[in-house]
């Protein structure tokens, strides 16, 4: 199957981020290549394109479709979270650009054998990184009851995660949820038949907060957020794009601690705290997709695109 994937709000992620021909820029999820393309095109022979993804798949497609850029481009397989150590490793001290666009791929989503969609029989795997030894099945099959509840709450945000997650284990214990199309009509079953489909395939949630868990998504986000901010250099822009309440929570808390200049409560005759302001917000409120885009490519319709720069 070919590796497409539409990348969202490029205009907007590409003036966000106001290149400069002989910068240094860092694509944390190359996915395709669609964002890294855009960025490489408006890179000198100077200009240099850092681009991570834990998909080998993504990257074999990413250096097809920057084949005539690749001597600006570095290819890294690796997640976004270690960039800080690759960078060191590359001798790379400070970065002109950061592009994360934290959705995951319509390939990954589309290509059935992955196991992320739940409208596409296949093994349950949701793995973005294939050499990894966690999937979807170790988790749905092998995690307590109680620690499923857990997941599907806080990840997912599921009112029904409680009755999911029992039905969970009362299924498992005669046999193994093996496929996504078996999990999906397991966890549809535990809605009511009137409300089912209400709201969507009811199965969404589940799914989202099985991927988190199984690709570590949250684990170090706000960590990593905050270090490759810092990693810019003055003037240098990151923009960083979310798909669900959960992550754009952590981003919008990391650039708001970034932005602060003081946290000492209000009564302090002097600041006591030493905090300094390191970035200020391009963008105050999130950015979304335009109507046009959305009529394109339906999938940006919860993206939400936040922009920073370093002073």
């Amino acid at each position: 199957m070919e590796f497409v994937h539409l990348p969202v709000m490029p205009r907007e992620c590409i003036e966000g981020l106001a290149i400069k021909p002989d910068g240094i820029y860092l694509d944390g999820t190359t996915g395709g290549g669609g964002h890294s393309l855009l960025i490489a095109e408006r890179l000198g022979e100077s200009g240099r394109l850092i681009a991570f993804d834990k998909d080998e798949e993504a990257l074999r497609a990413a250096k097809n479709k920057l084949k005539d850029h690749l001597g600006k481009v570095t290819f890294v397989h690796d997640d976004f979270a270690s960039a800080c150590g690759r960078l060191d490793e590359l001798g790379i001290e400070a970065l002109d650009g950061v592009l994360l666009d934290l959705g995951v791929s319509s390939y990954q989503i589309d290509n059935a054998e992955r196991g992320f969609s739940y409208i596409k029989d296949a093994p349950l795997d949701m793995r973005m990184d294939r050499g990894q030894d966690l999937d979807a099945y170790k988790v749905v099959n092998g995690y307590p009851r109680e620690k499923l509840e857990s997941i599907f709450r806080d990840y997912g945000e599921e009112r029904l995660a409680r009755r999911i997650a029992a039905k969970i284990e009362e299924r498992r214990a005669e046999a193994p949820v093996a496929t996504t199309l078996e999990l999906a009509e397991l966890v549809a079953g535990c809605y009511p038949p009137g409300t089912r489909y209400k709201y969507g395939n009811p199965a969404k949630r589940v799914f989202q907060a099985i991927r988190i868990e199984v690709n570590g998504e949250l684990d170090r986000l706000s960590e990593s957020v905050t270090a490759l901010a810092r990693r810019l250099r003055r003037g240098g822009r990151m923009a960083v794009i979310t798909f669900h309440s959960l992550e754009d929570r952590i981003v919008k808390n990391a650039f708001r601690e970034l932005s602060l200049s003081c946290t000492c409560p209000p009564d302090f005759p002097v600041c006591v705290c030493g905090k300094v302001k390191e970035v200020e917000l391009v963008n105050a409120k999130p950015i979304t997709a335009s109507p046009e885009e959305l009529k394109a490519n339906p999938r940006a319709e919860s993206a939400k695109l936040r922009i920073v720069k370093r002073i």
